[in-house]
């Protein structure tokens, strides 16, 4: 059996919004990320495990505020004091973070199905998100993250490139519907290609 994608049913293909006489290539690309591995990592407060000596996919826990670290295929988002979203294309991901996380220092879920994942990319990416979202994306740099809401609901911003704009949304699965249509509406006054 397949596992159905939270946004199968609903996500369309093709051109959308103001296109007319605009070249495909510079109208805004949304998909849906797919056959992505979620793992959230929250070390124990009895951990006596320093983080600086961890690396996951050769990359080390972000400890700044809204930091990622990230290679070609996974990126780890800060997402609260001790916790971390770990992202990955790789299939063993999750045998690497055990490895490297151990249960005794470590809570490790993986919430992969729980997540729907779109991605967004284009010029005026920023003026979508602009639309619903309280965060200043002028000054919202690659590799940032963030927790937040978009029109009520609530998402995390992955900031992956800047020519053009690129950015991973992630939400609740239950959610994203409706966090779907909020995004393509919001782009329907630039135009967009759903790929």
């Amino acid at each position: 059996m397949t596992a159905i994608t939270p946004l199968e049913s609903i996500h369309k293909r093709g051109v959308f919004g103001d296109h007319h006489k605009k070249n495909e290539k510079d109208l805004l690309k949304i998909s849906e990320v797919k056959d992505l591995t979620i793992i959230q990592i929250v070390q124990y407060k009895r951990s006596k495990i320093k983080i600086h000596g961890i690396q996951i996919d050769d990359l080390e826990l972000p400890v700044e505020n809204s930091k990622v670290t990230s290679n070609k295929e996974t990126r780890i988002l800060w997402n609260a004091p001790s916790t971390w979203l770990i992202i990955s294309s790789k299939e063993n991901i999750i045998d690497i973070i055990k490895k490297k996380c151990g249960d005794e220092n470590f809570a490790i879920t993986d919430i992969s199905h729980s997540r729907a994942v779109i991605q967004i990319k284009g010029l005026q990416a920023k003026e979508i998100l602009k639309k619903g979202c309280p965060i200043n994306f002028n000054e919202f740099e690659v590799n940032s993250c963030a927790g937040t809401v978009f029109h009520g609901i609530t998402i995390v911003i992955d900031s992956i490139e800047s020519n053009p704009d690129t950015y991973n949304l992630l939400t609740l699965r239950s959610f994203g519907e409706s966090f779907y249509h909020h995004i393509t509406d919001a782009a329907l006054e630039f135009g967009y290609v759903g790929i």
